[in-house]
């Protein structure tokens, strides 16, 4: 099954491995976004016939007619889980066979401390432009890509979620405490989020600095500003909290500072951006 086809590549990814391992198969297409939809029926048409059933709908309310050998998906984003992997494929985990295989099988997220001047004053100029209150824009993560901007140290571990969830029961919250010694004195403008999926066995596709896939563009960093800069000694530690908070509707980041200065929480309760469920 692969779950959210979008217009098609990992349909015609299974249907060519197929192909090479001489082996014939049965492929569910999962969409739900329309025009996506227009994309598969003609493909089912023009060159895919029986071997594929085109499902249009919500992975998760889905009731599928057999279970899967394989599930496969491509629903990160650039910080691994903000785009509602976790929960999408929560859901449809009750597809898979007893022992089956899901790609990817686990992606972990991972923040460092930057200092990016340019891309803050963005932010700031972007407050006076959009409709929220005045923390809205300092308190949205932002997809770009990270240039003219200082590492201030190594990326750490942030969230891990793994494929199928055997957890019971499954919850998605999380919240992790990082402390990165800055070598330095600079300026903290926020922090800059990466992800590393294991897709099957050794197989990784990332974005992490260190390990980033070769030839891969496909996403940028994510960045998390701070509601104002924070000048940092060198052999200062820089001490952050982050949460992952879900309700019934939708899923947010929270974020905070408490060394070397103390910030408030951002975005609290969502109140600034979040992901629909």
């Amino acid at each position: 099954m692969v779950l959210g086809a979008g217009r098609g590549p990992l349909v015609r990814a299974a249907l060519k491995a197929a192909q090479s391992a001489e082996k014939n198969i049965k492929v569910y297409a999962v969409e739900k976004n329309p025009g996506a939809l227009v994309t598969l029926y003609n493909l089912q048409v023009e060159e895919w016939g029986d071997s594929v059933t085109i499902v249009p709908g919500d992975m998760r309310l889905w009731n599928a007619p057999e279970k899967a050998d394989i599930l496969v998906s491509e629903l990160l984003g650039s910080f691994g889980d903000n785009e509602l992997s976790p929960e999408c494929l929560d859901g449809a985990q009750m597809f898979l066979k007893p022992g089956g295989i899901s790609i990817p099988t686990s992606y972990t997220s991972y923040l460092a401390p930057i200092c990016c001047p340019k891309l803050y004053s963005e932010v700031c100029l972007y407050r006076d432009k959009e409709k929220g209150t005045a923390l809205t824009s300092y308190e949205t993560p932002y997809v770009v890509l990270l240039t003219n901007m200082n590492v201030l140290a190594e990326p750490q571990c942030c969230f891990t979620f793994v494929h199928p969830n055997n957890d019971v029961p499954i919850n998605n919250q999380r919240y992790t405490c990082l402390q990165f010694g800055v070598k330095d004195s600079t300026l903290l403008h926020g922090f800059a989020g990466y992800f590393e999926a294991l897709l099957y066995k050794d197989i990784m596709l990332s974005i992490h600095p260190k390990t980033h896939s070769e030839g891969m563009f496909s996403w940028f960093p994510i960045y998390f500003p701070i509601h104002s800069p924070v000048y940092v000694q060198r052999s200062t530690t820089i001490k952050t909290h982050f949460w992952r908070c879900s309700s019934s509707s939708k899923v947010w980041y929270e974020w905070c500072l408490s060394s070397p200065d103390i910030l408030p929480i951002h975005n609290s309760n969502g109140r600034s951006s979040w992901i629909g469920l």
